[in-house]
């Protein structure tokens, strides 16, 4: 087709570097071509996998049969608004260059969320969140392209649905809109967020506590990429561990039932000394660490099968070590089953996996 590349190799547009080819490539480098893309793609009857950042993405081995569209949209304002300022990104800027750029202009919000890849337009698909912040928490507007109508809809952060790693746009509005631009609200003059025990040990290091806000925001960035770097959760094409899609598993939200049964089957599986989950309040329930429950289902780090394996740094990250989708796939369904059986929870994958032909 006229402005589609074919047969284009998917895996290298992902940071676990998997997947066949597309049938059909494009960018959107604007909103004509984003909607010039969508109508040609309709007009084929071709299905249309929209693309950002490639961080949260797992295409199968078969590829994928229609078109694959990554956006591309630039652009970044600030505008001051009182004691905050309105920061606004195009969907297709680089995540962390975004918040580096407001670190730089002593912006709080988004420190916590340093180090983690992909595009500004996916993080609010997923409410993404890191050491005690979340996109929900600053996110004031964005705006989204209707798939069907090829028409420009404004959402308030009152009407996107948030919850835990969740949105409208990951639930019942999934797939519908292209997310092209989103805005946040950020302090002036703030002092960062220290809520977790291990990122305030590794700010206080840095000498975060008697730092002016601006350095003080700047250290506690390079004190998470550190946290990150250290369980490979920073890609670095150099690390094999890094090479994932970040935590492929969600943390758990239990509620009474769930979390009592759970501790029943802890009893009887550590009989002698079971251990008390650690548990932290989410969505009217208790989120439970995936990490935990999978090492006490048995799930070791640095466990392989084939060319896919648990990382040696991060329990939650299921790595690409030269193998394919299906076998990384397989390892998480045993990861599930495993959990399953020994604990009566299910764990929930968090990557986009996206079916083939």
């Amino acid at each position: 087709m006229a402005g589609f590349s074919e047969m284009v190799p998917l895996a290298p547009q992902t940071t676990i570097g998997l997947g066949g080819p597309a049938r059909f490539f494009a960018e959107a480098g604007s909103d004509l071509e984003l909607r010039d893309a969508l109508q040609a793609a309709r007009s084929q009857d071709l299905t249309v996998q929209i693309l950002g950042g490639g961080s949260n993405t797992v295409f199968a081995d078969a590829g994928y049969p229609g078109l694959v569209l990554h956006i591309a949209l630039r652009g970044i304002t600030f505008v001051s608004d009182g004691d905050a300022v309105l920061a606004t990104a195009a969907a297709g800027e680089d995540w962390d260059a975004f918040v580096a750029l407001c670190l730089q202009q002593g912006l709080q919000g988004l420190e916590c969320l340093s180090g983690i890849p992909g595009s500004v337009g996916a993080t609010p698909i997923q409410n993404v969140g890191a050491y005690g912040q979340e996109i929900s928490q600053t996110l004031v507007s964005l705006r989204a392209l209707d798939r069907e109508r090829l028409e420009e809809v404004l959402f308030a952060s009152a009407d996107c649905g948030f919850a835990y790693r969740d949105s409208r746009f990951k639930g019942e509005d999934a797939g519908r809109y292209v997310i092209t631009e989103v805005t946040y609200r950020l302090q002036k003059n703030a002092r960062p967020t220290l809520h977790y025990p291990e990122l305030a040990r590794e700010a206080q290091a840095r000498g975060v506590a008697d730092a002016p806000p601006k350095k003080a925001l700047q250290e506690t960035r390079q004190a998470v990429i550190a946290l990150r770097r250290g369980k490979s959760m920073v890609y670095d094409p150099l690390d094999a561990n890094s090479h994932s899609v970040g935590s492929f598993f969600l943390n758990p939200v239990l509620d009474d039932a769930a979390y009592r049964m759970l501790r029943e089957r802890l009893r009887v599986r550590f009989p002698d000394n079971p251990p008390e989950p650690p548990s932290f309040p989410a969505d009217g329930g208790r989120k439970i660490p995936a990490a935990w429950l999978i090492e006490r289902a048995g799930f070791v780090r640095g466990l392989r099968r084939g060319g896919a394996g648990i990382s040696l740094n991060h329990t939650l990250a299921l790595v690409n070590y030269g193998g394919t989708t299906s076998e990384l796939l397989e390892l998480a369904e045993e990861i599930e089953s495993g959990v399953e059986r020994a604990f009566g929870v299910r764990l929930r994958p968090e990557p986009v996996i996206v079916p083939g032909g």
